[in-house]
């Protein structure tokens, strides 16, 4: 929980420099009332039990259990797109969705991978996914009025407020105890938050959101190739396989 309330908590550093650096250039819409304020505070409440519940998971079951089922975020996505704004979900970008899936099950080893995990740490690593797919559709909502800076400060904020009281109530520790993990922290903060997440804010004023949640499943494929140059992790066959899979069902996705 405390790495989790330091990614969005240092996150807003650059965050708020960048946009102090573009406030006279950038084109923006003010919220209008509280409930322009209220959109704007909910992608980041969803981000903060997404991540509580993630992390909580990591615990409670395997990992193999716990990164499958967070993964399953596309799926809620594409579920709350159709029933909630009535988005048009073809059979061929479904074919697409399931092929990637699969594909993410055949880089983590396969079926034979899954079990030995926890009932109720599954569940919650489902819950994560479900929360992410909710961050994913609401910044989706935001864009089509805000830009990126403003939805990424506001976001941002708020799942450090919503963080902060968990970490008090579940953490010993709170500070790193060494500069190696304020390290870590700061990657996480200034890398995966502000870079990725703000470039995922980005892209979905240009992409709906259930393509756009599709195309993380990349993430996966990502780590093991990264964990190959950097870990001198070897890539076996079935993650090489795996890989394919992902990229093959995403291509089929962005046809349909």
């Amino acid at each position: 929980m405390a790495t989790a309330f330091w990614r969005v908590g240092l996150a807003l550093i650059p965050l708020l420099i960048w946009a102090k650096a573009t406030e006279k250039t950038a084109a923006d819409t003010r919220p209008q009332g509280l409930a322009d304020y209220a959109m704007l505070v909910l992608p980041g409440v969803f981000l903060a039990v997404d991540l509580a519940a993630w992390h909580l998971s990591l615990h409670m079951t395997s990992v193999a259990n716990a990164t499958l089922l967070a993964n399953l975020a596309p799926i809620f996505v594409t579920l709350g797109s159709w029933a909630l704004f009535r988005a048009h979900v073809s059979r061929l970008f479904i074919v697409g969705l399931a092929t990637a899936l699969i594909g993410v099950v055949t880089l983590k080893g396969g079926p034979m991978k899954l079990g030995g995990g926890d009932l109720a740490g599954d569940a919650t690593a489902i819950v994560a996914a479900v929360l992410y797919a909710g961050y994913i559709l609401t910044v989706g909502r935001l864009r089509s009025r805000f830009s990126t800076n403003r939805i990424m400060v506001w976001s941002t904020a708020s799942a450090a407020v919503c963080i902060a009281p968990m970490v008090f109530f579940l953490e010993s520790s709170f500070m790193p105890t060494a500069l190696f993990g304020w390290a870590m922290l700061i990657g996480l903060a200034f890398i995966s938050h502000a870079g990725g997440q703000g470039m995922i804010t980005y892209a979905l004023a240009f992409l709906p959101p259930a393509f756009s949640s599709l195309t993380l499943l990349l993430q996966p494929v990502v780590a093991a190739i990264l964990a190959w140059i950097l870990l001198n992790e070897p890539v076996g066959l079935m993650q090489a396989v795996g890989g394919i899979i992902v990229l093959a069902g995403i291509m089929v996705a962005r046809r349909g």
